[in-house]
């Protein structure tokens, strides 16, 4: 059977969009949007080198995915707003899955998970993680976060002291400037472990509240970018089966961070 030419260019037409098409998925660019100021997770190191576990589980979804990514840093307060203007495409900087948040962007599947908890000077007469115990007491937060939305819900004896950066909370914590600060337990953790953060100590965890916390950490992305979405679960999904994310996970802690 003879195949005309103007169907025969047509298949060929088809053949090497398909194949383009093919070359892009394997070679796409991603640019991603982390916060910079979240240490152990992310952090803008001073020659300008962005570091953490965040940083390093992107890098490594970005070679499961075999995409081309780049790195920008962004305020958290503006995060949301940003990717919506699609300054960036992916957001990678431990945003927790949040209802309120789902309403303006969509999530990936979680890449960690753990709870919040609170941390006071070593010589604090504050003994519990509780309202109670916290009344009357001035609480620092990292506003726009899920830490600063359970201080409000569950803290309210607190006077609850909001800034735009855990850098900034923790100066004044270790200054006198405020009794308590409530944020991740591992962000926490790890700062009671360096030269500023030897003035404080972990007062304890606080329960999950599945409505404020979420489902845990997720990458954010612009609703409606499905395909890339799936790209990101499949890729998470793989560098928990071959090994990649228990290397990146031993590097940074002594235990699994993604949770049950």
């Amino acid at each position: 059977m003879r195949i005309s030419k103007r169907l025969a260019a047509a298949a060929s037409a088809a053949l090497f969009v398909a194949m383009a098409s093919a070359a892009m998925a394997d070679g796409e660019k991603i640019v991603i949007g982390t916060e910079g100021a979240y240490p152990p997770f992310n952090n803008l190191e001073a020659d300008g080198t962005l570091t953490g576990f965040d940083i390093d589980i992107a890098k490594a979804l970005c070679a499961e995915m075999k995409a081309e990514c780049t790195f920008v840093t962004q305020e958290w307060d503006g995060a949301i707003p940003a990717l919506m203007a699609k300054k960036f495409d992916a957001f990678v900087a431990s945003m927790s899955i949040t209802e309120e948040r789902k309403q303006q962007v969509d999530f990936t599947n979680k890449y960690y998970n753990t709870p919040p908890a609170i941390a006071v000077p070593k010589d604090s007469p504050i003994t519990e993680a509780t309202e109670a115990a916290l009344a009357g007491k001035t609480l620092g937060a990292q506003s726009s976060t899920t830490h600063s939305n359970y201080a409000e819900a569950h803290m309210k004896g607190a006077d609850i002291k909001l800034y735009p950066t855990a850098d900034e909370y923790k100066l004044d914590l270790a200054n006198g400037r405020i009794d308590a600060a409530i944020d991740d337990v591992v962000v926490l953790s790890e700062w009671l472990k360096t030269e500023d953060g030897a003035c404080c100590k972990l007062l304890g965890t606080l329960p999950i509240d599945p409505v404020i916390n979420g489902e845990g950490a997720g990458i954010a992305l612009r609703k409606g970018d499905d395909a890339l979405r799936e790209k990101f679960n499949k890729a998470i999904e793989a560098i928990r089966a071959n090994g990649k994310y228990k290397e990146i996970n031993e590097k940074y802690f002594p235990f699994d961070v993604y949770g049950s």
